[in-house]
């Protein structure tokens, strides 16, 4: 129902963007648009008007924008977001007197009626709306209204009567004590740009030594960040930097025996040398942290760091809180188990504990303590395996001091829990897209992300491997393979990441026939990288963030538009920025084997071309140029020499010489 009383006319229904009747936000970044529409209609015939109203989240007053009628009593409005944090957004629509009384006048004119009383009628609105006027603005609506009711030429008092500019200042002082105003408060939740892109590196601490065998420091990360500056990442993420425990630590390839000299696993985290809020003193202390941090900074890189809530079992907090883990019958604590994997290693929180409240707190705290270190970006792990109203809450009270916070959800899991927490606040989510390979898979999933209801909450940030996931595809597909995911998620996707050196090295050993797992996994060991070797990836990596970074139109999900090929081996899309200044175009190999032929398929009038005249498709990975003319156009690629192309399409100029 609407707000009101029983004698509002107007119904405002289908709001759109709204996420499950106004219980979450939809995100937005800084200087974005919120394009709101809605239905709104009322009985009878009368003219409407309907405003969109918002404001930012503590500032009291509203601010108005009219919205404008589409068809099918389809309403449209928009504003702009200039700051973080949160706003809000409403409706309001009610009936019209006057304008409903000029177009009935029309009418009548165009009829030849006599429209004496018409203009009386007129006359009584203008005046009625006098006490609501300034001084000027009244002197002009009595000036209307006289001369609607005094002795003269028609056709003068009809000029009056349907001016334009007299509606809208009728309008200014419309009577609202009948208006609608919808039901809810409609919330935006406001992030900063890298939150929507950005290039993400995943890199061990523990493995960044420049000599083999010898544990990494932060300082070595350091001598580390020219090589990821110059690969044009701006996201460097750290697994977790904490002490590792020492109990059931997991040796080489996840062996239940661990060496003297294994680091054990990084999301063991905790032991006498403290938890959560310490760092590994093999890597530093805190005070190399954050010079790592600084250091970081003047490449342009962020430090995100992992967000784990779970335990080893030498974490202090077992030994202080043992009520904040689940007890076994036989007087042991549960450890995390994925039948048939064991992770005695790990003991995870008990959400369900009776001190519920003081774990949820402890844990915030974690987060504000890594932040008080200058921290702004959290990848957390397993997100789905604790409550969604803990993370709702969490990160809530994190934002609203800290609105340019960025949470990165890893939850490989169902679809519905994944969008859930999106919903509840996480600022980017890991995707499916590891697993999506045909022409048709990708088309689907990345619409739904893309054009569906879902893009106003999820913002996709796509890995082609991560330290647990080594696809088949990468296995078996060699180095064009990887070139392959990697135009794919650095195209399909404003935000990406790699885990590297293992992608960059094209690392595809797996444990065994038919798993995933990394063989000599570095979760697991201290690794050497040969970063300097002739086959490294890094200069095409280099090659594909610098174009991501040239093109505004690869900073954006919500341009992205699939383009029809004749050969299923092949995928081609679009993207482009809203004035169609900057489009690009890309077509990948999806067969890492073997050469793909066939014909695409523009849609020109999608992407801003003349039909009727020839544009430049320039390749942007080989620096080629081609002359392309009409909706169909052939390609023939090799996956050994570069499997995709990146064209950045130009159009003739009005001389139909130049391009521009």
């Amino acid at each position: 129902m609407q707000s009101g009383n029983e004698r509002t006319r107007v119904v405002i229904e289908s709001v759109r963007p709204e996420v499950d009747a106004g219980r979450f936000p939809i995100k937005r970044i800084v200087g974005e648009k919120v394009v709101v529409e809605a239905d709104v209609f009322a009985d009878g015939h009368e003219a409407l008007s309907c405003v969109l109203l918002h404001r930012r989240e503590g500032t009291p007053r509203w601010t108005e924008v009219p919205m404008e009628p589409l068809v099918n009593d389809r309403w449209r409005g928009e504003f702009t977001v200039t700051e973080l944090g949160r706003y809000r957004y409403t409706l309001q629509a009610w009936i019209e007197p006057f304008q409903s009384w000029q177009r009935d006048l029309q009418k009548k004119v165009d009829a030849g009626q006599d429209i004496s009383v018409e203009l009386v009628v007129g006359a009584e609105l203008l005046r009625s709306v006098r006490s609501r006027a300034s001084a000027d603005d009244k002197k002009q609506l009595e000036s209307a209204a006289a001369t609607l009711t005094r002795k003269g030429r028609a056709e003068r008092k009809v000029h009056v009567a349907l001016d334009e500019q007299l509606a809208k200042l009728v309008a200014r002082y419309s009577e609202r004590r009948f208006a609608t105003t919808y039901q809810r408060e409609l919330t935006v939740v406001v992030d900063r740009e890298r939150a929507r892109f950005s290039t993400w590196y995943e890199m061990f601490p523990h493995s960044c030594a420049p000599k083999p065998g010898r544990h990494g420091t932060f300082k070595d990360c350091e001598e580390r960040l020219a090589y990821v500056a110059a690969m044009g990442f701006d996201v460097l993420y750290l697994p977790p930097i904490h002490p590792v425990g020492h109990t059931h630590r997991k040796g080489k390839n996840n062996s239940p025996l661990a060496g003297a000299k294994d680091p054990g696993s990084p999301w063991a985290i905790g032991s006498e040398e403290g938890g959560h809020k310490a760092v590994n003193p093999l890597l530093g202390t805190l005070e190399d942290f954050r010079r790592l941090m600084d250091k970081a900074k003047e490449t342009d890189i962020e430090i995100a760091l992992d967000i784990s809530f779970q335990c080893s079992p030498d974490h202090p907090y077992v030994r202080e809180h043992p009520e904040w883990f689940r007890w076994r019958p036989d007087g042991t604590l549960q450890y995390a188990e994925n039948p048939p994997k064991k992770y005695e290693d790990i003991y995870p929180f008990d959400f369900e504990t009776e001190d519920w409240q003081e774990l949820w707190q402890e844990l915030k705290s974690i987060v504000l303590f890594w932040i008080e270190q200058g921290v702004r970006i959290f990848r957390v792990d397993n997100p789905h395996t604790k409550p969604f109203d803990f993370w709702e809450r969490l990160i809530d009270e994190v934002k609203r001091d800290y609105p340019e916070v960025i949470f990165l959800s890893e939850a490989f899991t169902r679809p519905k829990i994944m969008y859930r927490l999106a919903k509840l606040g996480f600022s980017q989510s890991y995707t499916y897209f590891a697993w999506r390979n045909a022409n048709w898979e990708l088309s689907q999933y990345f619409t739904e992300l893309t054009q569906m209801d879902v893009r106003e909450y999820f913002r996709p940030n796509l890995w082609p491997n991560t330290p647990d996931i080594l696809t088949e595809y990468l296995q078996s597909g060699g180095r064009p393979a990887f070139v392959t995911r990697l135009v794919l998620a650095a195209t399909l996707g404003a935000s990406y990441g790699i885990y590297g050196p293992a992608f960059e090295l094209c690392e595809n050993r797996p444990r065994q026939r038919g798993s995933e797992e990394y063989l000599d996994a570095e979760k697991y060991e201290i690794k050497h990288w040969q970063l300097d070797r002739p086959d490294s990836l890094k200069d095409f990596i280099a090659r594909v963030n610098r174009i991501r970074k040239e093109n505004p139109a690869l900073q954006n999900d919500w341009s992205l538009s699939f383009h029809q090929v004749d050969n299923e081996q092949l995928i081609c899309y679009s993207k482009g920025t809203e004035d169609l200044k900057n489009v690009i175009v890309v077509v990948v190999n999806l067969d890492p084997h073997y050469t793909q032929s066939g014909w695409v398929e523009l849609d020109l009038d999608k992407l801003g071309v003349d039909t009727h005249q020839p544009y430049e498709m320039h390749d942007l990975l080989a620096d080629a140029r081609y002359l392309w003319q009409g909706q169909r156009n052939y390609v023939d690629i090799n996956p050994h020499v570069v499997p995709a192309h990146i064209f950045r399409l130009r159009t003739q100029t009005r001389r139909g010489k130049d391009f521009e």
